[in-house]
This record gives structure tokens, C-alpha cells and sequence, in this order.
């Protein structure tokens, strides 16, 4: 196996930090990860989606978002658009690079970037998505409720407290939502798709996905009892990267 670290421009000429990871036999198959919100390429999951995938004979390309990790930009000026351009950029590079064959897997925040660029790609040959967001609206609305969302318009901005890490998320980020409903986007993936989720998640809710499930048109959807939103236990958080590499090995 090799690792190359590499940046690649988005359309309004930000750099974005990637690993690319090809196996010691050459393929021409890859795959895209996507990380979940405040994380990145180098979290708990996407170094081990990477080991797991080139184990068989599967590329990987793991890179940080817009305001994250290595890639330019701040954090709070983070949006689902902004992501959504990302991973298509992502696919774009990863295609330049001669690959023939192009999954995508997005985690949570991720997963919502990645159901938005899997419905306007005809590059990709299938999908996997862990816990993800299909409608942040419905999710904020839910949390904040119509007060905490019109506090946050008229301050501008929420704070996040991570770990003492403090984080600002400016009310862009809410404003854009119209424009990424993973539930209309599904209608236009027709590509194999596996969602994975867990029953006792409380970030993002069960029945997300179990729509989503029903609108993308070739779908799976495999629910984890027990499991919360970061699949905290090892058991299930393995079970969750099996099953994605076993998906997409059989599909791409």
C-alpha cells in the first residue's frame, strides 16, 4: 500500500487536503470517504475504512472538508452546499487520476454531502452511508426547536462547546437547507445504496433513514440494535465498516 497526501481546488479556489491510497496490486477501482461534522480524514473511521478497503484491492481517497483539518476555509462558514461541492470535487480528482470504478461513503454530515453529490454525479457506481442526515431542517427544527432557530438568525450565529474546543456555526449554514433535502435528492440516486444505522441513535433519528430507505430506489437499509450515533461500541463500529467494504466490494 501507498499514501499520498494531495490538495485539489474547489470551484471557488479553496484547497482541499486528501490521502490517496492505492493498494500494492493495481485496480482501477476507488472509493471517496467522507467524514462527519468537526471531524476529518484522519477520525476514527475513515484510516480504518482505508486499511479495510485496500486490504481488498480497493483505493481509497479520505480528505477533509471545507473548514476542517488540513483543507482551507473556516469552520463556520461551513454548508451543506459547500460540502456538496467538495465531494464532487473529490470525485472529479479521483477520476482525473484514471480510476474507472467510484464509490462514496459519507458519514453523518457527511452522509448528507454525499446523498446531495450521489444525486447529481453520473460518475459513481455505488453508495454507502453510516448514520447519516437525509433533512437537516427537519433535524435543527427538531433539536433547537422555532425559538432556538430564530435566536440563532437573530444572533447570527451558535456556539458549539467540543471537548472545552469551542466552535461557531454561522446561520448560513441553516439558510441553506432548502437547497439539500436528501429525501427529494434521493429520488435521482439510482446506484446500489446501503444506509447504516442505529436504532438508539440521538443525533440524528432512526426514521431519517428509514425514509430515505424507501425513496432511493435500489436500497438497503441494515439497523444496529442498540447502536447510537458514533457506533461507539467496537463490535458495532467494526460491523459497520464490514459491511460497507462487503457492499461495495460486491457492487463496484
Amino acid at each position: 500500500m501507498t499514501e499520498e497526501k494531495v490538495y485539489f481546488k474547489t470551484p471557488k479556489g479553496n484547497a482541499l487536503c486528501g490521502v490517496l491510497s492505492r493498494p500494492d496490486k493495481k485496480h482501477d477501482s476507488v472509493v471517496v470517504i467522507c467524514h462527519g461534522f468537526r471531524s476529518s480524514k484522519d477520525g476514527k473511521s475513515s484510516p480504518q475504512l482505508q486499511k479495510i478497503l485496500n486490504g481488498r484491492n480497493i483505493a481509497t481517497f479520505r480528505f477533509d472538508f471545507f473548514g476542517h483539518g488540513e483543507s482551507d476555509g473556516k469552520f463556520e462558514d461551513i454548508t451543506i452546499s459547500e460540502a456538496v461541492e467538495d465531494v464532487l470535487g473529490a470525485i472529479r480528482f479521483v477520476k482525473a487520476a484514471g480510476y474507472l470504478k467510484i464509490g462514496l461513503i459519507g458519514t453523518s454530515f457527511g452522509g448528507i454531502s454525499s446523498i446531495m453529490a450521489a444525486s447529481k454525479s453520473e460518475d459513481l457506481g455505488v453508495l454507502v452511508l453510516r448514520a447519516p442526515v437525509s433533512n437537516y431542517e427537519e433535524k435543527e427544527l427538531s433539536k433547537r426547536g422555532a425559538g432556538g432557530i430564530k435566536e440563532w438568525k437573530e444572533k447570527g450565529y451558535v456556539e458549539y462547546d467540543d471537548e472545552g474546543r469551542k466552535f461557531k456555526l454561522k446561520y448560513a449554514f441553516f439558510e441553506d437547507f432548502g437547497n439539500n433535502n436528501g429525501y427529494e435528492a434521493g429520488k435521482n440516486i439510482k446506484i446500489p445504496t446501503l444506509i447504516i444505522h442505529g436504532d438508539n441513535d440521538d443525533v440524528v433519528p432512526l426514521e431519517q433513514s428509514i425514509k430515505l430507505s424507501k425513496i432511493i430506489s435500489n436500497c438497503k437499509l441494515e439497523i444496529i440494535k442498540g447502536a447510537g450515533h458514533d457506533f461507539s461500541d467496537e463490535n458495532d463500529f467494526i460491523r459497520t465498516l464490514e459491511s460497507a467494504a462487503n457492499f461495495i466490494t460486491t457492487k463496484l
